[in-house]
């Protein structure tokens, strides 16, 4: 169960966060969400793949870790095995609420930053410190609220990009089935990826509206990604032969 909290520099002032990359801090994850902003990083790493959400209708982005349910092959005892951690875990265990107030005589939602208390990363004793000394903020707090904005302003961006996406027809539904060295199969279904033949298909009017949206880079970055389904694959296989 989630303690979510407002945080504030006088009840959180002895607040410090573990960021070390394990199972039990609840890294042991097979997918995240992501944002547009950071796929140029994601698809160093990682896969990307799109997954409808059946309540807005939009399509999600996902960085791939793993093949099944808590499966993170990015995840040792080493810690995480990646240059680049998407900002969905990065923020852990923080989060945007939203605060009721008036700028102007207008009623506004501002964003506020919270933290869930009953995370297995929050701590009085061990880990960075939230605050410094006298109640400033630290250099890991002025870092989590940069990934917490950019978090805030990548939920605006990716509807316009799901939705530019699904009008030029370019999300087709894949499924995947691998066979390991052990002889087992592994299955994924239910994601999207980028259609590239519909893609190259497009004309140039198509395409300029998606460059200047800033779009078609991103549809690049995902088409370029899917290579990392072999590096994912190699991942599996090195941890069955271990």
């Amino acid at each position: 169960m989630a303690n979510h909290q407002l945080l504030d520099n006088i009840t959180h002032k002895d607040l410090k966060v573990i960021t070390d990359r394990a199972a039990w801090y609840g890294d042991d994850l097979a997918f995240t969400g992501i944002f547009p902003l950071e796929f140029r990083r994601v698809q160093a790493e990682y896969p990307i793949a799109f997954q409808k959400n059946t309540t807005t209708g939009g399509f999600e982005a996902l960085a791939i870790f793993g093949f099944a349910e808590g499966e993170n092959l990015f995840l040792g005892s080493d810690g995480w095995d990646a240059s680049y951690i998407p900002l969905s875990i990065e923020r852990q265990p923080f989060l945007i609420g939203f605060q009721s107030t008036t700028e102007g005589g207008v009623p506004v939602d501002k964003p506020v930053v919270h933290v869930d208390m009953d995370s297995p990363r929050v701590s009085d004793t061990e880990g960075t410190a939230v605050f410094l000394e006298h109640g400033g903020y630290s250099p890991y707090l002025e870092h989590i609220n940069s990934v917490l904005m950019a978090i805030h302003d990548g939920h605006d961006y990716i509807k316009g990009f799901s939705d530019a996406l699904s009008e030029s027809d370019l999300l087709e539904p894949f499924s995947l089935e691998v066979k390991l060295q052990d002889g087992s199969k592994q299955t994924m279904v239910g994601l999207h990826t980028i259609n590239e033949d519909r893609l190259n298909a497009l004309d140039g009017d198509s395409l300029a509206k998606l460059h200047v949206n800033g779009y078609l880079e991103h549809i690049y970055m995902v088409v370029a990604s899917i290579a990392n389904f072999k590096k994912l694959i190699d991942r599996k296989n090195e941890r069955l032969n271990a």
